[in-house]
């Protein structure tokens, strides 16, 4: 009989953490288990299951995201400010999935190092998983306030079995962001980075291209428009470039880039082939999302990375400078954006060479579905 895992996973402003999850659906869906995934964030139409679609079921909760970058406020669909008796409704039809999974294995995307927003409906959840094998799923980075550390403590002590760490601690030690993770050792693993395979037949989409992304796009603009106004003060100047606004950039946003692409540039919403570009691409500058810069690496393209910095946000700042020292990027910090200094970073990027293969591990993907299989024999 096939073992069941029920995912629990919001995203807020991005589809980061959402399209990471998929990843990890789909690697456990291929290792042989039957997935739910329950989604509170919007509706992503543009993310598939490939084949393994018939072993993975999303569950689309009532929506919630971030009204901002801060991420104090939660809206709903409609845009207004989240109720109780909208929490109420969200915790039941939680709950409801659930029950009906019938899972052994409950994987729980951030909480409690982060979403803790959330609380209203993962502590129930969580009280109702005790026969289950619980399972934190968290990247190598979080925000951890020291103030939130004995809370957090506390929360993985009385409901976690594991923490699965999708990082590589040769690159960044999970201490590094959670002071007191040695407290916690006796539960905590280390998946490697997880990214997508690329799959499919190679083809020479974005050969010799300079390729601009910001993620999901919801935070993107500055930076698309400054490589924009960065791209005649390059090397690179004379070769074609591909702007993906992302899937989140507002129309009007698109429209302005469009007006702003001189000869030469393509503006783009998104790409399917995305890693396809990547890896046939002279150069990429981006964000330094979690998602983006494993694609990055795995394709083993030159690259340029921005992280966001907004709201106090520092976790793509750290990963970004600690890649940046082993050589496999080049950064430029959000406060010190111009187009003359991502034209400097872009130019020393195309000087440097590829990021070789195997420089960080990429296989935490598998690697969790692996480890979900040995926990619960």
């Amino acid at each position: 009989m096939k073992r069941r895992v029920f995912f629990h996973v919001q995203h807020l402003l991005g589809i980061g953490h959402l399209k990471r999850a998929a990843t990890l659906a789909r690697a456990l869906a291929e290792a042989g288990f039957e997935v739910t995934l329950a989604s509170g964030g919007p509706r992503v139409p543009e993310l598939n299951f490939g084949e393994v679609d018939l072993a993975v079921k999303v569950i689309q909760l009532p929506a919630a995201s971030a009204a901002d970058a801060s991420f104090r406020t939660l809206i709903d669909n409609e845009g207004n400010p989240i109720t109780q008796a909208w929490k109420r409704r969200r915790a039941e039809a939680l709950l409801e999935a659930w029950r009906a999974a019938a899972a052994d294995v409950l994987l729980v995307e951030l909480f409690p190092f982060g979403r803790r927003a959330l609380r209203f409906e993962l502590l129930p959840l969580l009280e109702a998983a005790r026969e289950a094998l619980v399972v934190c799923s968290v990247r190598d980075v979080v925000q951890a306030k020291p103030e939130r550390e004995p809370e957090t403590l506390e929360l993985l002590e009385r409901f976690f079995d594991r923490v699965l760490v999708h990082g590589d601690p040769r690159v960044i030690g999970f201490e590094r962001s959670f002071a007191p993770a040695a407290r916690i050792a006796d539960r905590l693993h280390y998946s490697g980075y997880v990214v997508d395979s690329l799959r499919g037949p190679g083809s020479a989409a974005g050969k010799g291209e300079v390729i601009v992304s910001a993620g999901g796009g919801a935070v993107g603009r500055r930076l698309l428009e400054c490589a924009l106004r960065a791209r005649p003060l390059t090397a690179l100047r004379a070769r074609p470039w591909r702007v993906l606004a992302g899937i989140n950039a507002a129309p009007g946003d698109l429209e302005a880039l469009r007006a702003m692409a001189g000869e030469g540039v393509a503006v783009e919403r998104s790409r399917a082939d995305f890693t396809t570009l990547l890896a046939n691409c002279e150069l990429s500058v981006s964000q330094a999302g979690y998602n983006t810069v494993m694609e990055i690496l795995q394709a083993g393209a030159r690259a340029v990375a921005v992280p966001f910095s907004g709201g106090a946000e520092s976790e793509q700042g750290l990963r970004a400078r600690l890649l940046a020292e082993r050589g496999l990027l080049e950064v430029v910090e959000e406060d010190a954006l111009s187009p003359e200094s991502l034209a400097a970073a872009v130019d020393r990027a195309a000087g440097g060479s590829r990021p070789p293969a195997g420089a960080i591990d990429l296989g935490g993907a598998r690697r969790s579905a692996e480890l979900l299989r040995e926990w619960l024999r």
